[in-house]
């Protein structure tokens, strides 16, 4: 893979930033730090529609089951009470 050199700029917040990343020792130099960050943000937009297309099965999957029972207040309370009674030992 070839390199190609950049110049930029940064704000002081944010050389400093890098610097604590370089103290860390996890990084031999801060072009490691760039590349680390594009690879991360990239490998984001990579997944993307992966996940979106997870999201939008999931959401089909839940109009296709019908809609949900329905319940009374009463049901709910009492329900909920059971739930809390059992999760508490009482």
């Amino acid at each position: 893979m070839g390199m190609v050199r950049k110049s930029f700029t940064l704000t002081e917040q944010q050389d400093a930033w890098l610097k604590m990343q370089m103290a860390t020792g996890h990084y031999g130099n801060e072009s490691e730090i760039i590349r680390d960050l594009i690879r991360d943000r990239a490998e984001q937009y990579i997944e993307g529609p992966a996940e979106i297309a997870a999201i939008r099965a999931a959401i089909q999957e839940g109009l296709d089951s019908g809609p949900a029972e329905t319940y009374t207040r009463e049901e709910l309370l009492a329900e909920f009470k059971a739930r809390y009674e059992r999760e508490k030992g009482l």
